[in-house]
């Protein structure tokens, strides 16, 4: 008989998402960020102390707070909607209508499972239906998703429905290329593995938009 926390094991080590939103309960934001760094605090401590750490060690007495902070202000901090960067577009009066493609960008989230670092690339591309957004605000969307416990498929797929809300268009793509210390750290241990996940929408689900936006990335990966 299999019991329900060797199937949550399971899921958490094959890293399987549940949901496409983020699994957050309606009374996150019932307490402020102060309140929040105070419980966390106590909460690191616990498993500090559990571990059999000093914590009167000069090291280690302003840890439980440096990581309630890290939490809440930065690792996490996505999950707090008022940091939502305003995606401002403007009208695309020079008429430019071919592919436009911000590569390369930094992404450092964090995997829901294990709570490790997911470090990478995301690739983010769109056509112009009459909007044009500021360069980095895609960065910045980028970044706001990422800072929280994510899926990297999820990640993906919010990257671009953000972007398709805020240009009134269907046709954007992103792909990430990341790695999981989840498993380069612990568990198989494999250091040199990564992990692909692609979202594609209007035109870039056409066999040449696709192909273009992969050769501008340089990412040879068959979809």
């Amino acid at each position: 008989m299999i019991h329900n926390e060797e199937i949550h094991d399971e899921i958490g080590d094959n890293h399987i998402g549940s949901c496409a939103k983020n699994p957050v309960r309606d009374d996150a934001f019932a307490i402020t960020d102060e309140e929040k760094i105070e419980k966390i605090k106590k909460d690191v401590e616990s498993i500090l102390l559990t571990l059999g750490m000093d914590l009167t060690d000069d090291s280690m007495k302003g840890t439980p707070n440096r990581v309630a902070k890290m939490f809440v202000k930065e690792i996490f901090g996505g999950l707090n909607p008022e940091k939502k960067p305003k995606a401002s577009t403007f009208d695309n009066n020079y008429k430019y209508g071919e592919m436009l493609v911000e590569k390369n960008i930094t992404l450092y989230s964090t995997c829901e499972h294990h709570l490790l670092p997911i470090i990478g690339r995301a690739h983010v591309a769109y056509i112009s239906n009459g909007r044009v957004i500021g360069l980095s605000k895609m960065n910045r969307i980028v970044e706001y998703y990422s800072k929280r416990p994510q899926v990297q498929e999820r990640l993906t797929m919010q990257i671009v429905q953000e972007l398709q809300l805020a240009l009134g268009t269907q046709d954007v793509a992103c792909v990430i290329d990341a790695k999981h210390l989840c498993v380069n750290s612990r568990g198989i241990n494999d250091i040199e593995s990564s992990t692909v996940t692609s979202e594609f929408g209007g035109k870039f689900k056409e066999p040449q938009a696709r192909r273009e936006f992969l050769d501008y990335i340089k990412l040879d990966t068959k979809f």
